[in-house]
């Protein structure tokens, strides 16, 4: 790496949390749909299992729904995980003029996401900061044509010291205007 690029790593799918709750849900979802089975059964399939007050409809039917459906989650994370969707890295490199973003995302046809532009087409870097519920802090990469492309990771927003010295970072390094869009509820 050269002083005249800069390469940022965006962590993708491949997160404490998302370990965390692919195995919780899977868990959980064992649970209830061992808890259903054994309600059906009329046998505790597990010691730590008590189903004998529980009546097989609908109590334990639902159970086994909501049992099938923590599964499924759990799967859907795994393979997430698996595939490290949304890992990739966003690349500015002065030299040959291009800015190029990349991600891996889910198999098939598109699973390897590679965009590149004209660093010359880059209009601008913009910032958003939205607190409250939903907490959002994103940087975007404003470029000609109305198109804003996201360059933070998704899910877990970075602190407001970290976003805030990487945009001004990008925006001096490309020499780019910096733009700020803030809400605070």
């Amino acid at each position: 790496m050269n002083i005249e690029t800069r390469r940022y790593i965006v962590m993708g799918s491949r997160r404490v949390s998302n370990y965390w709750w692919a195995t919780a849900t899977g868990l959980g979802g064992l649970g209830f749909l061992m808890t259903g089975l054994s309600s059906y059964l009329q046998f505790d399939l597990l010691p730590i299992i008590h189903s004998e007050n529980i009546v097989f409809f609908p109590q334990g039917l639902v159970m086994c729904f909501y049992g099938f459906l923590g599964l499924i989650f759990s799967f859907y994370l795994g393979l997430t995980i698996l595939w490290s969707v949304g890992e990739g890295f966003n690349e500015f490199d002065k030299q040959q003029g291009i800015v190029r973003i990349f991600r891996w995302g889910f198999p098939g046809n598109n699973r390897r996401i590679d965009i590149s532009y004209a660093i010359d087409d880059v209009k601008a870097i913009r910032v958003e900061l939205k607190d409250g519920l939903n907490p959002r802090r994103t940087i975007y990469l404003c470029v000609k044509g109305q198109r804003e492309i996201p360059l933070t990771r998704v899910g877990q927003p970075m602190t407001l010291e970290e976003i805030e010295t990487q945009a001004a970072e990008l925006a001096q390094f490309l020499q780019k205007d910096l733009l700020l869009n803030s809400s605070y509820v």
